[in-house]
């Protein structure tokens, strides 16, 4: 019997992500659309989001990959951000929330931005 897969909702697409100063990005965002009026195919104007585009990607993920990234253990990790092993693996699973001071700590120990647990 086939395993059930999740469709796939970016077939067909490719992503650009741009950081630009806040006072350009209307020039952007102008020159974006005009790009796109030469394309063959019309935009439907469809856009999708991260949580539509990757919808198992929580804050508990991104700190796991965080920490593998950093090739730290959760022991090491814990230490650093002065907290046990347990409190660690609850967040990485989801089983406890990561707080805006908690998010500032992994933030400093894993060398990214505390928005990015929140």
């Amino acid at each position: 019997m086939p395993a059930f897969t999740k469709t796939q909702t970016t077939a067909g697409l490719v992503s650009f992500c741009l950081t630009v100063p806040e006072h350009v990005a209307g020039k952007f965002e102008m020159a974006l659309a005009a790009l796109l009026a030469l394309t063959e195919e019309e935009d439907d104007g469809r856009r999708y989001g991260i949580a539509e585009t990757f919808p198992d990607m929580g804050p508990g993920n991104i700190l796991r990959a965080m920490r593998r990234r950093g090739d730290l253990t959760q022991e090491r990790l814990a230490e650093a951000v002065g907290t046990t092993k347990a409190n660690i693996s609850a967040m990485e699973t989801g089983k406890r929330p990561i707080g805006k001071a908690m998010a500032e700590r992994l933030a400093k120990a894993l060398n990214t931005s505390y928005k990015v647990f929140l």
